[in-house]
């Protein structure tokens, strides 16, 4: 990869973690986000406010685990986004936040309504539950990678929080803000007691649309 590559990734990933914080989907402490290019993984790193990151600041590690930014503390879920991208050949870019609404529901374990409305079962399908384990260990990674490896791109972790994975980093990032939508829309059907989602035949003639 070119310098003016690693140049372009590291400031793409801080802009959209910066994009993340303000939109309030996460917290200047939380949430990683991280791109793909060939094997080496841009990340952000722990240890650092989320809402003022620059791209000097975005770390890179190999998809073996090497720190190749020494100078920057990796992230706590740098494992996670690692056993991910292994799992699935397919994803470049790994979105992991804390949006307080959709969080909520992994609290409460209780579903996201994901077919009230046609733009969320295109952009989500259908999400999975990660089940809980300590953040930053080997037993989430590998919990949150087995849920990635039915190829759903969005993944619920158990009162933890949520990851949206795509192709690119808009892609990522779409499915996150689209999920926390979702989960407003839950809500309020919810509070009103009733909701007309959609139908099957209009879930199956968007998932046919959609590839």
């Amino acid at each position: 990869m070119t310098r003016k590559e690693i140049k372009a990734i590291r400031k793409d990933v801080a802009r959209f973690m910066r994009r993340l914080y303000n939109r309030g989907l996460t917290t200047a402490s939380g949430g990683n986000i991280s791109v793909r290019l060939e094997r080496v993984i841009f990340i952000t790193p722990s240890a650092l406010d989320k809402g003022l990151i620059r791209s000097k600041q975005v770390g890179m590690v190999t998809l073996d685990g090497k720190n190749l930014t020494p100078d920057l503390k990796p992230s706590i879920e740098t494992a996670m986004h690692l056993a991910i991208y292994k799992e699935r050949p397919d994803v470049n870019a790994i979105v992991h936040a804390h949006p307080p609404l959709a969080t909520s529901f992994t609290a409460m374990q209780k579903y996201i309504d994901c077919t009230l409305i046609a733009e969320a079962r295109a952009v989500l399908g259908t999400p999975v539950v990660a089940t809980y384990a300590l953040m930053g260990t080997e037993p989430l990674a590998a919990r949150v990678a087995k849920a990635a490896s039915g190829k759903t791109n969005v993944i619920l972790l158990q009162n933890h929080g949520i990851v949206c994975l795509g192709r690119d980093l808009l892609t990522a990032f779409d499915r996150m803000e689209v999920l926390e939508a979702a989960a407003k829309m839950t809500l309020v059907t919810k509070l009103f007691g009733e909701s007309s989602p959609l139908t099957p035949e209009q879930i199956r003639e968007i998932d046919e649309l959609m590839g």
